[in-house]
């Protein structure tokens, strides 16, 4: 069962909305780990001090602005929570816009909106009505630790919340060298405008994304499946065997192995105690049976 990133209210005007947002999109790369090709060990990373090339522990690590080559504004956490907003559980909804003045290029993440206890009504009120009027509401909503522009839209049953990238973040294609003019400037005759036309007509369908899949991900992952099958695979060295130490920074954290490691450890260490005290009297007993040999 999905769990929400915060529970919260949708506001505009005087309504109030209690909503859970949930992740509207699933993962589903291919995660690779890097390997150096000589003898197949894991490479792992370090925050590593440039002056003194010494790695860093996450403790001393602070965030800082480079304002010029070299300079910093060092800024602490203080800093950081001061400048964050106060309604980081709410979708503030400031306008309701036509959807089809929003170019695609701003759309950014979707989430979905579930309507809290009792909220039904008022979700399905906004949905029917946004649907109905074609419009979505645009507002801010804080995610985490950072506040983004967003904007909230009916999509069937439900209420999505797409994250929209802000003026700010696009290039203008106009800084782009584009070409300029229309069907007459570039000597485009009507016959080859209507075979154009005449061909996108024969390649028209409905949108169906569903029939659209990652190929090129699931072709990887065949092969990946036929080197495993034939046992071309290659074992990496363990972290013991790396004499990793153990506190090593790496791009995978497993806490079950470090579990394992921690508890082999202490159980090693106990029985090496009894072993001793056990050798202790045996080696009396011979020094004992040595001496009576003498006599």
């Amino acid at each position: 069962m999905a769990r929400p990133i915060w529970t919260g209210t949708i506001s505009f005007g005087l309504l109030n909305i209690p909503v859970k947002l949930m992740s509207g999109e699933r993962r589903v790369d291919l995660h690779f780990r890097m390997l150096d090709s000589r003898n197949k060990a894991p490479i792992r990373y370090e925050r590593v001090n440039e002056e003194t090339g010494e790695e860093v522990p996450w403790k001393e690590i602070v965030k800082a602005f480079e304002y010029d080559k070299g300079s910093y504004v060092v800024l602490e956490s203080s800093d950081i929570a001061a400048a964050a907003p106060d309604n980081n559980e709410t979708v503030d909804i400031d306008a309701f816009v036509d959807a089809a003045s929003i170019g695609s290029e701003y759309f950014e993440k979707p989430y979905v909106l579930e309507p809290g206890k009792k909220a039904e009504k008022g979700y399905v009120l906004l949905r029917e009505v946004l649907e109905k009027t074609g419009k979505v509401g645009i507002g801010r909503v804080v995610i985490r630790t950072r506040e983004y522009l967003a904007a909230v839209a009916p999509r069937g049953d439900a209420l999505i919340l797409l994250i929209l990238r802000y003026a700010q973040e696009l290039i203008d294609p106009d800084d782009y060298k584009l070409p300029v003019g229309g069907l007459a400037k570039w000597k485009i005759s009507a016959r080859e405008v209507e075979m154009a036309q005449q061909l996108i007509d024969s390649m028209s369908s409905p949108w169906k994304p569903e029939s659209y899949k990652d190929d090129f991900r699931d072709r990887l992952h065949k092969v990946i499946q036929q080197r495993v099958k034939a046992k071309k695979v290659v074992r990496g060295k363990q972290a013991e065997e790396a004499k990793l130490p153990e506190n090593a920074a790496t791009n995978v954290i497993d806490f079950a192995d470090l579990l394992k490691r921690s508890l082999s450890k202490k159980g090693a260490a106990a029985p090496a105690k009894k072993a001793a005290s056990k050798k202790a009297p045996a080696k009396k007993a011979a020094k004992r049976t040595r001496a009576k040999k003498r006599a």
